[in-house]
């Protein structure tokens, strides 16, 4: 019994140390393929940004062969007739932006600055404030001071006519701008109709209706349709954009010159103490 019962006990021992012999060459072997596992993923990862821009690449490229062929197919002519209306009129569109733009004035700080010239160094202090600073805001002040001496009701008169000349330098070139958006849609609706001319051309001259050319001819038609209205949109869109700018400078324009005159008023009646 006794060597019976060592025999299991070693047979045991055998047993449990191959196990455990076993699990430990195995865990390694996890490991790496744990790791491999990992650097294939990161692999993967890393593979997958490169590849991004590649297809992004390929998508404009794709675009621009489209729109290319487009262009083509709606005659080159009119086509390209129809894009000069884009270029002149957005140039003329970001023009009045950066004008517009330059012409904004912080006019509570001039008006503070014009009062305190004023009170403390007289009129000709004052138009030197406007002189420094831009703007038709400025220019306006300016033209009113400079009619101090004449009374005050001359200052509000020249200050409410120049305020009409700077509103004249805002809105310049806004007529030719609605020109341009007038003039793309009506240039696509033209190749609309040379298309459909040529298109019972072809009809006619191969003296049976066939889908094949009337399909052609329509084509040329609404490409140069679509070409028009998009450029008269994206024109309409930078316009009402100008309008905007142009009527919150006539609000500040208008505000300030109120102010202005408050402030000469004020300076008369310290004057004549």
């Amino acid at each position: 019994m006794k060597k019976l019962f060592a025999t299991f006990t070693v047979l045991a021992m055998l047993a449990f140390g191959g196990v455990a012999m076993a699990q430990e060459a195995e865990a390694p072997a996890a490991a790496e393929a744990a790791v491999e596992q990992v650097d294939e993923n990161a692999v993967v990862a890393e593979e997958a940004p490169a590849e991004a821009p590649a297809e992004e690449a390929k998508g404009m490229v794709a675009l621009h062969k489209t729109l290319k062929t487009k262009f083509i197919e709606g005659g080159a002519g009119f086509m390209a007739l129809t894009l000069v209306t884009l270029v002149f009129g957005l140039a003329l569109c970001i023009e009045r932006i950066i004008y517009l733009s330059l012409s904004k004035t912080n006019t509570k700080v001039l008006l503070e600055k014009i009062e305190k010239a004023l009170n403390e160094k007289g009129l000709e202090a004052a138009l030197d404030v406007c002189r420094e600073t831009r703007g038709p805001v400025a220019s306006i002040f300016y033209q009113g001071l400079s009619r101090y001496n004449e009374g005050i009701d001359v200052v509000e008169k020249t200050v409410a006519s120049y305020g009409g000349v700077q509103l004249g330098l805002l809105e310049k070139n806004l007529s030719w701008i609605t020109l341009f958006i007038a003039i793309a849609p009506s240039l696509g609706f033209l190749g609309t109709i040379i298309g459909m001319i040529e298109a019972f051309d072809k009809i006619q001259q191969v003296g049976d209706i066939s889908a094949t050319v009337v399909a052609g001819g329509i084509k040329v038609a609404l490409l140069t349709t679509l070409l028009g209205l998009i450029i008269a949109v994206i024109l309409q869109l930078f316009y009402n954009y100008i309008l905007s700018l142009i009527e919150g400078l006539v609000n500040e324009m208008e505000d300030s010159s109120i102010s202005l005159l408050d402030i000469v008023v004020a300076y008369d009646k310290a004057q004549k103490k």
